[in-house]
């Protein structure tokens, strides 16, 4: 058996996508201890921000005339969409960073999409957990109601174009602890927290097969 694990925090000590992916992950890695992971962490190891635009003109120029560089950014292309096509189950760790998806985060569902043909779906089936945190709260009746645009679009690419079979885990008000002005926030997000961990339990139970 084979996961797919990815994680796009800049703060991979502090981050509450990881901790929420991780529990998920435990629940895998028990019922498949001898289970292989393949991991990619583009908040530490970004991908090329030009490798997308070097892929795509690749692709419309002859073979025997592209640079070296084109054909790099195809083979990370066609490397990053084996990695989810070889999966049998996929978690993704995504925080929200400025109301959206990270710059890395996007570069990353650009190449993969890149690397096969148009809208392969690279996860068809594939049992998909999607752990996204965010620092504040965007729930209906909130001051900020609609300003998250990155669960949309994480849904949109990993349910709707690559197909997965996917269950979203979404925890709010992460940065509670932190912020004096959210003080009053922290019991609720604690219970937020809670509510993730136990959900991530759920969720890698069912990707496990268990």
């Amino acid at each position: 058996m084979h996961l797919f694990r990815l994680d796009a925090s800049i703060l991979p000590n502090m981050s509450t996508s990881a901790e929420i992916a991780d529990r998920a992950e435990a629940e895998w890695t028990a019922a498949h201890p001898d289970g292989t992971v393949t991991r990619r962490h583009l908040g530490t190891t970004p991908l090329p921000a030009d490798a997308w635009a070097l892929a795509v003109i690749a692709g419309f120029t002859p073979e025997a005339d592209r640079t070296p560089a084109q054909r790099e950014a195809l083979a990370l292309t066609a490397e990053l969409a084996a990695e989810l096509q070889d999966a049998d189950a996929a978690i993704l760790a995504v925080p929200l960073y400025n109301w959206g998806v990270s710059q890395h985060f996007k570069t990353w569902a650009d190449l993969a999409i890149a690397g096969v043909e148009p809208a392969t779906p690279l996860l068809k089936g594939t049992p998909t957990v999607v752990v996204t945190a965010l620092g504040g709260g965007y729930a209906p009746g909130t001051p900020r109601e609609g300003w998250d645009h990155s669960t949309p679009y994480l849904t949109r690419i990993v349910g709707d174009v690559w197909q997965a079979d996917l269950t979203l885990i979404k925890c709010e008000l992460t940065l509670a602890a932190t912020t004096p002005s959210m003080e009053g926030l922290r019991d609720l997000a604690a219970q937020e927290r809670a509510q993730a961990l136990e959900a991530a339990r759920d969720a890698g139970r069912v990707l496990a097969g268990v």
